[in-house]
């Protein structure tokens, strides 16, 4: 397929039968908000693997519950393929069977070919739970970047490869990513990670998707800021949605701006955006 096309993906597993695929979850979330969803035959799908952007646990939930027991995470970079973490079908449900619900904002469990710790900037790995950047070794994880000295230096810094990802072990050795490193916002003197305001605003009813950023602010240094797209018939207003999220995560993490649209700028793959979408909301400051 040349494009993301739900419709066209979801006819194509029903009439080729398809067992395997990857989604990232911006096009999950998409799926499960067509309205030919639950009348599509699914039943080839052995294996759903999601990943290339933090899945909302709500909307995970409501995957397994329509698409099936069959969605399964991949974490990984160009730099270290092949994967620095995986979470398959089985590892959603607890031996009981009953869903891992606490186990679904995880990334899984490092794979075999890698080792995986989280590390302070000074270069100490941190006990389980505490959070850091997330680096990896193994014999997959690459040498360095061609012709770039420099950023070799930089990426393979303490003799680990530094994925620019924040995240934690738990004590099971699940991974827990918590957002990229440069999309955490300083606001306030306060770290907000974008990650977890967009879960927050995910798990309103008639949010389609969205995208947290931060724009400067004079005041705060950067200003929380958010983009929604809600889905069809959804009627939300920005303090309805502010309100949802200030009881969820606090009013520091809440977003002093919500703008909605009624598409988000998406690769070819369906990922979003966030460089287009801060470029559009910083042209909007300037013409102001």
């Amino acid at each position: 397929m040349r494009g993301a096309d739900v419709g066209a993906f979801l006819a194509n597993v029903a009439e080729h039968g398809v067992t395997h695929s990857f989604l990232p979850p911006t096009i999950v979330y998409m799926i499960l908000a067509e309205a030919g969803l639950d009348s599509t035959d699914l039943s080839s799908l052995e294996c759903l693997w999601y990943g290339a952007a933090p899945m909302s646990p709500v909307r995970l939930e409501e995957a397994i519950e329509r698409i099936g027991p069959v969605m399964a995470q991949l974490f990984g970079q160009t730099e270290a393929p092949m994967m620095i973490s995986t979470m398959a079908p089985s590892d959603h449900f607890l031996p009981d069977g009953s869903l891992a619900e606490s186990r679904l904002s995880s990334a899984g469990r490092p794979t075999p070919l890698c080792t995986v710790e989280v590390m302070t900037p000074e270069g100490e790995i941190v006990s389980r739970g505490e959070r850091g950047e997330i680096v990896v070794r193994g014999s997959l994880v690459m040498d360095g970047y061609y012709k770039n000295p420099e950023a070799t230096e930089e990426a393979t810094r303490f003799g680990w490869h530094h994925t620019g990802d924040i995240g934690y072990l738990d004590e099971d050795n699940y991974l827990y990513v918590v957002d990229r490193a440069k999309d955490m916002i300083i606001t306030g003197g306060f770290n907000v990670y974008s990650t977890e305001v967009e879960q927050a605003l995910l798990s309103h009813p008639d949010v389609q998707d969205c995208a947290v950023i931060g724009l400067p602010d004079e005041h705060w240094g950067e200003m929380v800021t958010a983009v929604v797209q809600l889905r069809r018939g959804g009627a939300v207003t920005t303090e309805e949605l502010r309100a949802h999220v200030k009881a969820r995560i606090g009013s520091i993490k809440t977003p002093k701006r919500i703008d909605a649209w009624s598409d988000l700028p998406r690769s070819k793959v369906g990922k979003v955006l966030k460089v287009e979408i801060r470029k559009e909301l910083l042209k909007d400051e300037t013409s102001m």
